[in-house]
């Protein structure tokens, strides 16, 4: 009965927090958390740039939050890659990949800008059995 207890006023509380979130966070901020989530993933601060935007995730409705999502698993997935977890990293690229490409090519990036290939991550294989990934920038 306390457990049951438990578990509903922490739904409750988090069904506040999540009201509360939502409102507080304006067009303007997520707009800013939004690019500097970008900025950190331009910059290969994948795990940062998975951390602002699960903050517009949290209180995002949809169909953003689901775009949103996307991007905080690619994100995570090359944090695991550079972790050296292959197996994360391939989870989480399917995960990712599955769901921005329920979204046009430029959803939510704005100015259309080709940031250059060179900027963007790669993947490069290794053989079986060896244990540190080859990373390349």
């Amino acid at each position: 009965m306390l457990q049951r207890l438990k578990a509903a006023l922490s739904r409750a509380a988090w069904k506040f927090y999540r009201q509360s979130d939502a409102a507080a966070m304006k067009s303007a901020e997520k707009k800013k958390k939004f690019k500097l989530g970008l900025t950190h993933f331009n910059s290969r601060r994948f795990f940062e740039a998975h951390e602002i935007w699960e903050e517009i995730w949290l209180v995002e409705a949809e169909p953003e939050k689901t775009f949103l999502q996307g991007l905080i698993q690619l994100a995570a997935a090359y944090h695991h890659y550079e972790r050296g977890n292959p197996d994360g990293t391939e989870s989480l690229l399917a995960s990712g990949i599955v769901k921005l490409s329920r979204f046009p090519e430029h959803h939510l990036l704005g100015e259309r800008k080709d940031p250059g290939s060179a900027r963007l991550p790669r993947i490069e294989s290794r053989k079986v059995g060896t244990s540190n990934p080859s990373r390349t920038r």
